[in-house]
């Protein structure tokens, strides 16, 4: 029988406390908080509007995934933890799948989860789940409140949680915290409690300057593992820490080529394609066509996480060489190859400013220049190549929307690109000739959950964003157009690139075409129009059909707050113009 509520126990008690652990959360540098609906979280909800009033940026969405990977995509994009609010049961099991990207990708997330207390636990009390140990594999670490309810701790031992869930999201790597908060009831405050605590608030102090992360890592100092007298190359996996720490990173990587001179293999999503000063190879996915074009080097600088083309994979297993792996504030095992030789996880920086400053002041030998050619060679063979192929592409095609989209958006607009194909072709055939932008996917655990709202959340702290997607990733997310009210009342601009061809376009590059009924069991086409179906979101869109139609679309899209451009491709033709391009540059 359940125990009876707890007398210490009153709405306005329930609210003092939310208010002390957001308001914590905010003096610690908490932006941003979504917030989905519910009773039970209504104390929560509640300390949000009134932090609202104090630069407490509010967001509010009705599906607890899609608000989940909103916050996501604000950590991803200034390494900032924003927060979820939901109220208890099955709200909490939708947190799942971002937890799964947070974790994965190093992206720090508060997970707020209003629940039932203890007397209600294990007797069949509505709603009333074990949603503590949901999210238990992908956390960084669940915290409780007290069993009994949030407003019988103290001041200082609210306090102290929200300090502890702070620093748990932004101690190295980086990730989801699940803060399990129960609230006895009554949960509803009164009209007179409400406004005596809107003017406390609005009379409260301002916000003091967040902390700076914890960094949990191994200091010990390791010895220059590579020889930069000697050929080699530099691989550039997923760039994962905040916009702000990416130019320090990327002057890391010139000052290494300026004395090695070796090629720098830059992944889609590494933060360098574009980038001054570089000179990069970034068609290795089509040089390495089965296993040809490129030499292996004798020594590997290896720079996060690995890049996701399986040809670029097979070629660094088969180097057999040195490979030291540098990961930036991430100490976890990031060698998928289980061929590095050395691992470390503080930083490029840090390891060469273990190097002597007149060493690194030096010039590559002549020998590190010849063995560089080679890749700088083909790799402009190779964008002519593309070039060429694309500007004889009569039907709208894929490979040549991406090649076309990478040269022709403005330089420093920033790009989010869907798991699956739109990644793919961007890593393959994005111009090398396009200017530098900040280019977004999240690959972490490479889902396709939450597509529009991660979008959502990229333009609203970017301003403005393209998103590119497949149809089957974009209708994964419907509810994700939800946030256009709130994106348009801020002023952002969230342009959406869909690309409509009747299915899983990415299963047609995978050797399964012959199987039993591909259509039903791999590509799985859905009877929907992407265009009407957006439409009746309320989002306004526009057909692409060729691809000189791109710059008065792109107009037509930027003037518009939200959105949806529906281009229509042929999934089998597009799989055969990749296997030839492929070949095409086997035999140059």
């Amino acid at each position: 029988m359940p125990l009876p509520p707890a007398e210490f126990c009153s709405a306005e008690a329930n609210l003092r406390a939310a208010l002390t652990l957001l308001e914590t959360l905010q003096r610690l540098g908490l932006r941003r908080l979504v917030l989905c609906p519910g009773s039970r979280s209504a104390p929560l909800a509640l300390a949000a509007g009134l932090l609202a009033q104090r630069d407490l940026e509010l967001w509010t969405g009705v599906d607890e995934r899609s608000a989940a990977f909103l916050a996501l995509g604000f950590g991803r994009h200034d390494g900032r933890p924003a927060a979820v609010v939901t109220t208890s049961g099955t709200a909490v099991a939708n947190l799942l799948p971002a937890a799964v990207e947070a974790d994965y990708g190093a992206v720090p997330l508060l997970l707020l989860t209003a629940d039932r207390p203890a007397r209600l636990k294990g007797c069949g009390a509505n709603q009333t789940v074990n949603q503590e140990r949901f999210l238990c594999a992908s956390a960084r670490v669940v915290i409780e409140a007290e069993p009994q309810g949030l407003a019988s701790m103290g001041t200082d031992a609210i306090t102290a949680l929200a300090e502890s869930a702070w620093r748990a999201s932004r101690s190295a790597p980086m990730g989801p915290v699940h803060l399990n908060l129960p609230f006895e009831e009554p949960l509803h405050a009164s009209a007179s409690v409400l406004e005596a605590l809107q003017r406390e608030v609005a009379q409260g102090d301002a916000c003091r300057e967040p902390l700076a992360p914890s960094l949990a890592l191994d200091a010990a100092l390791l010895p220059p593992s590579l020889d930069p007298d000697q050929p080699g190359a530099v691989v550039v996996g997923p760039w994962r820490g905040s916009a702000a720490a990416l130019p320090a990173f990327a002057e890391a990587v010139r000052r290494w080529q300026k004395r090695s001179g070796w090629p720098v293999l830059a992944d889609a999503l590494s933060g360098l394609r574009g980038w001054s000063g570089l000179q990069l190879v970034q068609g290795y996915d089509l040089l390495l066509a089965d296993g040809h074009g490129l030499p292996h080097a004798p020594q590997l600088l290896r720079l996060g996480p690995v890049p996701a083309s399986r040809r670029l994979q097979n070629w660094m297993a088969d180097c057999g060489s040195r490979q030291l792996l540098i990961q930036e504030q991430d100490p976890r095992n990031l060698d998928a190859l289980g061929c590095g030789t050395w691992q470390e996880g503080t930083g490029l920086e840090a390891w060469l400013g273990r190097w002597p400053a007149d060493t690194l002041d030096l010039g590559p030998p002549d020998s590190n220049r010849e063995w560089s050619r080679i890749w700088f060679e083909r790799e402009g063979t190779l964008q002519r190549t593309l070039a060429e192929a694309f500007c004889r592409s009569a039907p709208l095609s894929e490979p040549a929307l991406a090649h076309r989209l990478s040269l022709q958006l403005p330089q420093g607009l920033p790009v989010l690109l869907a798991n699956s194909s739109p990644v793919r072709d961007w890593e393959s055939f994005s111009a090398a000739a396009g200017p530098h932008r900040p280019v977004h996917a999240f690959r972490g655990a490479s889902g396709i959950d939450g597509t529009l709202s991660l979008a959502a959340a990229l333009a609203a702290a970017s301003d403005q964003l393209v998103l590119i997607s497949g149809d089957l990733a974009l209708l994964h997310d419907a509810n994700g157009w939800l946030w256009r009210e709130q994106l348009a009342a801020r002023g952002k601009r969230l342009t959406v690139v869909v690309i409509d061809n009747r299915g899983g376009g990415i299963f047609e590059q995978l050797p399964i075409r012959p199987a039993l009924d591909f259509e039903r069991l791999f590509a799985m086409p859905q009877p929907l129009d992407p265009g009407l179906w957006a439409q009746g979101y309320g989002i306004p869109w526009c057909p692409l059909d060729a691809l000189e139609q791109l710059d008065a679309v792109l107009e037509w899209a930027f003037e518009r707050p939200l959105a949806l451009v529906v281009a229509r491709t042929d999934r089998q033709a597009d799989a055969e113009l990749r296997h030839r391009l492929r070949r095409t540059m086997v035999e140059t």
